[in-house]
């Protein structure tokens, strides 16, 4: 086995076949495993994103089962459905899996009882402050990581004491940070400002994609787009073909002075923008965003009127393939591209 200096790249396991020099040296380099794969005990480092109305505990067994960490998006659930879906997700699999705890919901206390009452290892928070819930989660064992999209909350949330960030940048779909920062100026950013381990996020959906965020500082990726395209994903099929059938400059940031969310386009958003064009203001578009829209196009399949939320990497995606082969084809091409770095390529 060839280990790399960097302990971001450890999360190759033994081959079948190994002599006792092998296992040895394989034993000396344990200490210096992966930050992600140690923190959450999974296979690889790879994170499913908890998404609203297509991430239930289906897509996050899967994702699990084949090694990587599946999360429940609680976000679009009544406390009930999420009881129920961490009971079948826990019957599903017994893999780590995670709950996606949005901030902003209105019945959270509720979520976080049954999150406590069930022991989820593991919770993403997003869309609020860290230092809200993360002391309480904590005392029950639960490891905690924050979404943020700049390097000012990526310190703050380590200030707070989370386990790890998700560094989302700009690609990325649904909600999105202000300051409009790639992930490729995001991640050594904010490598360079805290210690804690990083998942980055937005615009990956490839090995390569994958290996790039980890050479920039990242220690794992998370990958929502690609799991909407996916069969266990809880997402309307009509959402599933259209987000394969999709091309360059399909997505766009939008409703900046509400919430930036990052959309397909269709009329809803279209009607979004003429609203833009009329100087009408930002109750005009809350008004018009009303209740339901991301169900009603997500969940319930109306690409015309529904809220469709997707990243940018979505037009690389071609197919609907299960949880599964979707890692097994992100691991080969991390591992092919992770062989090329020594190829005449690098060499000048």
């Amino acid at each position: 086995m060839i280990f790399k200096k960097c302990d971001s790249f450890y999360f190759t396991f033994l081959p079948l076949e190994i002599n006792r020099n092998t296992l040895n040296s394989y034993s000396n380099q344990r200490e210096m495993q992966n930050k992600i794969t140690s923190l959450f005990k999974i296979k690889y480092p790879i994170v499913q994103g908890g998404m609203i109305w297509c991430s239930g505990w289906e897509l996050a067994s899967a994702v699990s089962n084949a090694g990587g960490l599946g999360i429940i998006g609680s976000g679009s659930m009544y406390p009930h459905i999420l009881d129920e879906h961490i009971t079948k997700c826990k019957q599903a699999t017994d893999k780590p899996f995670a709950v996606n705890l949005p901030m902003l919901y209105p019945s959270i206390e509720e979520h976080i009882e049954t999150i406590i009452k069930h022991r989820v290892p593991i919770v993403f928070t997003s869309a609020g402050n860290p230092k809200t819930y993360t002391a309480r989660l904590k005392e029950h064992g639960i490891t905690v990581v924050h979404v943020i999209a700049s390097s000012k909350f990526a310190k703050k949330a380590a200030d707070a004491g989370v386990d790890a960030i998700v560094a989302e940048g700009f690609e990325a779909g649904g909600h999105n940070g202000r300051e409009e920062t790639t992930t490729l100026c995001l991640i050594p950013k904010i490598a360079q400002e805290v210690q804690i381990p990083i998942i980055a996020a937005g615009g990956i959906g490839t090995g390569k994609a994958m290996l790039a965020a980890m050479n920039l500082g990242a220690d794992g990726v998370q990958m929502g787009s690609r799991f909407v395209a996916c069969e266990e994903s809880s997402a309307h099929i009509n959402f599933k073909n259209r987000v394969i059938q999709s091309v360059e400059g399909d997505t766009k940031l939008t409703l900046k002075d509400l919430t930036p969310v990052r959309l397909m386009k269709n009329e809803f958003y279209n009607k979004i923008e003429q609203s833009y064009v009329e100087q009408k203001d930002a109750n005009y578009r809350a008004e018009l965003l009303g209740r339901g829209r991301a169900k009603k196009g997500m969940f319930e399949g109306d690409l015309v009127e529904g809220e469709l939320e997707i990243g940018q990497v979505a037009s690389l995606f071609d197919t609907i393939l299960p949880a599964a082969e979707i890692i097994k084809q992100v691991i080969q091409e991390f591992e092919e591209a992770k062989a090329l770095q020594n190829s005449e390529r690098f060499t000048f």
